[in-house]
């Protein structure tokens, strides 16, 4: 196990000129037994070829379109801007859709990691709806990233099993065509997890199960991302690095609450720690983990931990095993 800790000073954190993007929507298509046409957000640079596919897994929260493919647009300009291709699809928990509860309760937990494997099985189809976009992306590089129950379905396709408090089932949807999976502030496990937290999130949480997420993945947490409402613990959110299986990384946010920084939206109310600079070191720390996981002799990642040991201004700390 290593660790180091990484500072915004960083060549690895300094990113590149920004390039000019544009994003389309919405990108609708059907889906066999999903009760609406899963609908999609996709933006990418104007310029560029080859450029990999990062498709964005929001979370619950309580405003209405920030947990849609209307939000996150900090984080997905960023990335953008870098040259990644972003897919943000409208789960069915979002509120835009105002859909009736049903088994699966107010997160609809199992449909998630089901949006994205349909969007991994439809890549080009979507890709070629966007003008000016086809024949410019490799559809071999991909990855998931999500945050909050974003992250939970994140998890899920990295093969953490939930068990249906409903049907008793173990439900994995392990997904190998990833190529990397960053998982942003997610729920940690059961024993966590306080009373008014069963109540509010018991399905699914109280049946997750972190010990089968054997693929590879990174956990990002916010060392002051605390919610009473959902667990009494300091450092719950970090169950799924401490309570998974290797290879794995930790990437602790000094100061970052849950929407670190601002992620979720320019300027909105549920950002409790307002700081651009934190998402600007948590997009570029996103970069370097995908960059290395898509090109095995690329070394950002090792540059990321090894550049920056001992920082004296620290954004973060880095824990891999």
């Amino acid at each position: 196990m290593t660790q180091s800790n990484t500072n915004a000073k960083s060549n690895v954190l300094k990113a590149a000129d920004r390039l000019p993007i544009f994003s389309y929507h919405p990108v609708t298509l059907p889906v066999e037994g999903r009760p609406v046409d899963l609908a999609m957000k996709v933006s990418a640079p104007a310029s560029g070829d080859d450029l990999p596919v990062i498709i964005l897994s929001h979370g619950h929260g309580r405003s209405n379109f920030l947990s849609s493919l209307h939000g996150y647009a900090p984080l997905v300009d960023f990335l953008a801007s870098q040259g990644f291709v972003v897919i943000q699809p409208t789960h069915l928990n979002s509120k835009t859709l105002a859909l009736p509860i049903g088994p699966e309760g107010i997160t609809f937990w199992k449909s998630r990691p089901k949006d994205i494997q349909f969007i991994i099985d439809n890549l080009q189809r979507i890709i070629s709806v966007v003008p000016g976009l086809d024949k410019r992306v490799d559809i071999t590089n991909i990855a998931a990233v999500g945050h909050s129950l974003g992250g939970h379905t994140v998890a899920m396709l990295a093969g953490m099993e939930v068990t249906d408090p409903a049907t008793g089932e173990k439900v994995n949807f392990a997904e190998p065509r990833l190529k990397a999976r960053v998982m942003i502030g997610l729920p940690g496990g059961p024993e966590g997890l306080n009373e008014t937290g069963r109540k509010l999130f018991g399905n699914p949480i109280s049946g997750t199960d972190f010990s089968t997420m054997k693929l590879p993945a990174l956990v990002i947490n916010g060392d002051k991302d605390k919610n009473p409402n959902f667990s009494d613990l300091d450092n719950w959110r970090t169950d799924a690095y401490y309570h998974s299986p290797a290879p794995k990384s930790l990437l602790t946010v000094f100061d970052g609450e849950h929407i670190f920084g601002g992620i979720s939206g320019y300027d909105v109310s549920e950002t409790t720690d307002e700081n651009p600079d934190r998402v600007s070191f948590l997009s570029m720390s996103i970069i370097a983990y995908l960059r290395s996981a898509f090109d095995k002799n690329d070394s950002s990642w090792d540059e990321l931990k090894q550049e920056l040991i001992n920082s004296s201004d620290a954004k973060g700390n880095i824990e891999s095993k």
